[in-house]
Order: C-alpha cells, then structure tokens, then sequence
C-alpha cells in the first residue's frame, strides 16, 4: 500500500474486522451497509497482495500478514484518537465520572481492589469501577472492543496485548495445621516432593486452572477430590478436611486466621507465576486509561 493513497476509513474497516472476527459486526459498529464493508475489504486484500482473513465458522480468521499488521494499525489509530481528543493528554480524574471495567479473578479482586480503591477515593472520587472475570480467550477480544478497560491476573493464554507485569508470586501448598503430613514435614524440615505431594488428596479452582495444570504434570490429578469455582470457600474446606490445596504464597499468607494452617514450599513444575497488567493497543492513548495504568503501575511496581 503506498502511504499516499491511504485510506483511513480502511484502516479502521481492517481492525474492526480484526477485533470482532466478523464483516458483518464490523459493518454494523462502523455504520457500513455489508456490501460497502465487503467492497472495503477487497479494495485492502488488492493493495495489500494479501487476502488478510480466511472464512471460518461464524466469521473469519486473520491471516499471519493481517496478524502481523493488526498491532501497528492498532497503535496508528490509537495515537490519532488520542491526538485529535480534548484536552490532548489530560484526564481529569477529580471530575470524571467514567466507569473503569476490569477484568480480575477473586483472588484478583482480594489482592488489587483494596489499594485501587482507597486511590480512586483520593484522586478520583466520583468514578467507578466494575469487575467480572472473563474465560482467558474473551479476554483480549474484550480489551481490544471496548467492553473491559484492564486485564489484571496471571494470564499466560491472553496474547495480541500490551501488558506490564505487576507482581512475582509461587505457588505453595496449604494444610490445616494438624495435618498429619504438615506434621511430619515439620519434624522432617524439608520440602515436599513429588512422592510427599502423592499422599495427599487435594482441592483445586477453576478460576486457577494452573493448580491442576501443575497436578496434572506431576501425574496427581487422580488425587484430585474437590473442584471448586474459586478459592473463596477453600480455607474452611481445608481446615476441616485432610485436603490440601495449591495457591499463590501471597494468597496463602492473606487468609485468616493463619494459626489454623501449615503453609509449605514445595519442589512443582511450573512454580513461579507473574500477575501483569494487559491492556489493548487500540486504546494505548486513551487518557483515561493512561491515567489508570500509570496509577496501578505506582501502586504494584513488579513486586
């Protein structure tokens, strides 16, 4: 494509066929007609040599050169967004009244809520925020249109984004504290291994899928005897039973109280994780959600 026959009208037709994987929803969040969307798409596959989206069940699929080109289009028309917005780079967080909606686990919430908010009441106080998790793959979908401002957790599936890590944890194993095995491995003050590991039975979330995933490596998904929806109803659960439970350490040492558990490092594949901060190319220069990134940044600086 020659930089002076651009048309910026395809270019933004190109990222919201990319984003939504669909013409015709494409067509509709541009206000096109399906044929002018249709003609607008053959017009980018001819000067670009490249027939950029393939058919697929319920809409299309990006090729590697549409992939390839969705990131710079992205941070193109984010930039002029932002620069033809009033005022240029300033949010006027005392003022505002904008919803930020947020993508965060339970555990998310429990560990990132409290700080954010106590922030937003002194800088922001007539804003709101909104949470709800999303399955990892809706995740950048979602950034990408619009429907969620952030991504916050431990998202090794969610790709296409921009994304800053905000803290470091592992991953440990937590016991009652008269746990026959928390005992012996008091007395015995060693690790846990693999063979320690397969004596117990244990308890896993589904919004921590990287538990099992982990048990699964170790060959001890069949000592699996509880899958939960999150870690919320766990603590009472493992204080009256002989499950155990893999989590993050951080997790571990916020329950309460802690005198009713035995908290142990054990040797795991997979063992180290990173919570990072995703976000989407599109809206990089979005002064909102500049201003939210840099404070979430301030408040976790890759702890």
């Amino acid at each position: 494509m020659n930089i002076e026959t651009l048309d910026l009208n395809l270019l933004r037709l190109f990222d919201a066929i990319w984003r939504r994987r669909s013409v015709s929803q494409a067509a509709e969040e541009l206000g096109l007609s399906q044929p002018a969307a249709s003609q607008g798409l053959s017009r980018l596959r001819h000067q670009l040599g490249d027939v950029l989206f393939h058919r697929a069940p319920g809409g299309v699929q990006p090729t590697p050169r549409a992939d390839q080109l969705a990131a710079a289009i992205q941070s193109a028309l984010s930039l002029l967004e932002g620069a033809l917005e009033a005022p240029v780079d300033q949010f006027r967080s005392r003022e505002s009244r904008r919803v930020f909606r947020l993508h965060l686990s339970d555990i998310g919430e429990a560990r990132f809520l409290p700080a954010l908010m106590a922030l937003l009441r002194r800088e922001a106080p007539l804003t709101r925020i909104e949470t709800s998790p999303l399955p990892q793959p809706d995740i950048a979908p979602a950034l990408h249109a619009g429907r969620i401002d952030l991504a916050i957790g431990y998202l090794r599936e969610v790709t296409d984004t921009s994304m800053r890590p905000l803290l470091s944890d592992v991953y440990v194993v937590m016991l009652r504290r008269d746990h026959p095995m928390a005992r012996r491995w008091r007395r015995l003050k060693t690790a846990p291994g693999h063979d320690a590991l397969g004596q117990l039975e244990f308890a896993t979330v589904r919004s921590h899928a990287d538990t099992l995933r982990i048990l699964h490596l170790l060959g001890l998904q069949q000592r699996v005897r509880l899958t939960a929806a999150n870690f919320l109803s766990l603590p009472m659960t493992v204080r009256t039973t002989d499950l155990a439970v893999l989590m993050p350490h951080s997790v571990a040492l916020g329950i309460s109280p802690q005198s009713d558990f035995a908290i142990f490092d054990p040797v795991l594949p997979m063992r180290e994780l990173t919570v990072a901060m995703h976000w989407s190319r599109r809206f990089e220069h979005d002064p909102a959600q500049r201003w939210l990134r840099e404070r979430i940044a301030a408040l976790f600086p890759g702890q």
